[in-house]
């Protein structure tokens, strides 16, 4: 299970404990606004897209949405999400708990400007009922991350 290969990678850091897990779902922004008793915005959701025949994992805000015009000029072609199948079989985990965390080899992740603005966030830790608690340097340190970009809108209107 996704969750029990994320707890793992994160034993390596000394940060298993870390991991919640909820009787409830979290698999949506909203579910996981509610489980954790935050804001929706607080919630960093991993979105994975196909590039170059790659899986490629943008992780945003939850009040952010994909800009088409500035995912395009930062990757070079118009984003193409990945079915469900895909994103399990590609990233490793199921839509729901896709995170940037314990990824199969050859993903890529990207952190969104979006997640800057807050002194924690909380992704999906491999399952559809679970999450950490980060700072974004924290998340950027865990998630062995390429770079942060700036791809989103909604956010700061």
């Amino acid at each position: 299970m996704a969750i029990e290969k994320v707890k793992e990678y994160f034993a390596g850091f000394g940060i298993a404990d870390r991991v919640l897990e909820f009787k409830e779902s979290s698999a949506t922004v909203e579910l996981a606004a509610q489980a954790l008793r935050c804001e929706p915005c607080r919630i960093a959701k991993t979105l994975s897209f196909m590039a170059d025949g790659k899986a490629l994992l943008v992780v945003t805000a939850g009040d952010a949405r994909i800009d088409n015009p500035k995912f395009k000029a930062r990757f070079g072609k118009k984003p193409k999400m990945l079915s469900p199948a895909e994103a399990e079989t590609l990233v490793g985990h199921a839509v729901g708990g896709v995170c940037p965390f314990a990824v199969n080899e050859g993903v890529t992740v990207y952190l969104d400007e979006s997640l800057k603005r807050f002194e924690t966030v909380f992704p999906a830790c491999g399952s559809g009922n679970s999450a950490i608690e980060l700072t974004p340097a924290e998340l950027e340190k865990y998630s062995a991350s390429t770079a942060w970009v700036d791809v989103c809108k909604g956010w700061n209107e």
